[in-house]
């Protein structure tokens, strides 16, 4: 798991919710057991979506960045995360 600092993902912290990039073969219960059990905290929703590849080139080869998950989820209210703070 990798946090996530965007200008997005500052704004939607107000809400409590925080945003990580994670491998693409986790399921949403396991990114869900994954957050509880790393940060001893309780998730309410969680949303996932696969952004675009961006293109990379090497000389004269055209290649792509690895393929990520990112994962929006949201706590409740009493919850946090101190790496955000």
């Amino acid at each position: 798991m990798i946090p996530l600092f965007t200008e997005k993902s500052a704004r939607i912290l107000e809400n409590n919710q925080y945003t990580f990039d994670v491998d693409p073969s986790l399921s949403k219960p396991e990114i869900r057991q994954l957050v509880e059990n790393t940060f001893q905290v309780k998730v309410v929703s969680l949303n996932t979506h696969r952004p675009p590849r961006k293109k990379r080139r090497l000389g004269q080869y055209i290649g792509s960045r690895p393929q990520v998950k990112r994962v929006i989820f949201t706590l409740r209210p009493e919850d946090s995360i101190p790496l955000f703070e």
